[in-house]
């Protein structure tokens, strides 16, 4: 191997990791919160570039429709007030898909604002009624989730592959464009900002009060399922900028949120599902482990990635035992 090669080896272990991080510290957000592991990230991470170029062409996504339908879902499951804020949401949501078909920049918002929208929607319907469920029930239910997202975005979008126009046009150096480093900053700021927001704010610090004590943050005046609210939001706003900053660098397809996201997974388990930094500098690890291996052994990157697991699950054991002794 020469220096030219580890240069470029390098430079898509980066890129490769600021990818896994943005879906991991969205992970670790909403398990902070919910204890929920939001398996389904990488389909709402796809549905906001699909989204962006079915509009793009002038037609309505079946995402929308996926949309509304939870949306009034979820106002027959709330009472009196209210249900007519999702109401609401929906049919702001509809009216701006409308004026947004051929629009970029509209479409932009729309195809965030959809990510957010459905976030919300997915939480208030599936999550929260099973708000004092355990973390397996959730992670199953989150797995389900996933099947049936990803099923669906196969009947929305087909099996295709789609490519946006970039932001950025033009490279910084071979194998690097200005779209990639845009990816870096916005991943940088986000981890930044999260850590910031969890440690510095008082909003932060209620989202974490209702995380580690229901009970006791509902005495304190915080609503548990506000907060997780608050938290899928966030997360589907981070999924929604991800998916629209990354889908020009590898594309957008219905299937290719699974990977990323499993990955994505592999680097918050680096984090212990807790600390945004390690979270993202595990991704970063995952991406250099993942271009190294796919160079010496391509056969068997996929699984010496899901390797890293057993070392990250067993000290996870290690220190939960010796926290119970």
């Amino acid at each position: 191997m020469d220096a030219t090669i580890l240069g470029l080896l390098l430079l898509d272990g980066v890129q490769n990791g600021v990818i896994y991080g943005l879906l991991a510290l969205a992970m670790v957000l909403v398990f902070a919160v919910t204890r929920v592991i939001l398996v389904p990230i990488g389909e709402l991470m796809m549905f906001a570039p699909l989204s962006f170029v079915w509009l793009q062409e002038g037609k309505l996504p079946g995402t929308l429709w996926l949309a509304l339908a939870l949306g009034v879902l979820w106002a027959l499951l709330e009472r009196g007030r209210g249900r007519g804020l999702p109401l609401l949401g929906g049919m702001g949501l509809l009216l701006l898909f409308l004026l947004a078909q051929g629009s970029p920049a509209l479409a932009y918002l729309a195809a965030l604002l959809l990510v957010v929208y459905l976030g919300v929607a997915t939480y208030r319907v599936f999550f929260q009624p099973m708000r004092e469920a355990t973390v397996l029930a959730l992670l199953i239910m989150a797995v389900g989730l996933h099947v049936a997202y990803q099923g669906l975005g196969l009947v929305f979008f087909g099996p295709e592959q789609f490519r946006p126009d970039p932001l950025l046009q033009g490279e910084v150096v071979v194998g690097l464009t200005w779209q990639g480093v845009l990816v870096l900053a916005f991943a940088l700021l986000s981890a930044a900002a999260l850590y910031l927001f969890f440690r510095r704010s008082l909003f932060g610090k209620a989202l974490l009060a209702a995380a580690e004590n229901r009970l006791g943050a509902r005495l304190c005046g915080i609503r548990p399922e506000e907060a997780g609210m608050v938290a899928f939001a966030i997360a589907g706003l981070m999924a929604a900028l991800s998916g629209l900053l990354l889908a020009p660098l590898i594309n957008a397809a219905y299937f290719m949120g699974f990977m990323l996201g499993l990955k994505a997974f592999v680097a918050a388990i680096l984090g212990g599902l807790v600390s945004y930094p390690v979270a993202f500098l595990g991704a970063v690890l995952v991406g250099l482990f993942e271009s190294f291996t796919s160079f010496y052994a391509s056969a068997y990157k996929e699984a010496l990635v899901f390797l890293l697991l057993v070392p990250a699950l067993f000290y996870q054991s290690l220190r939960a035992k010796g926290v119970e002794e």
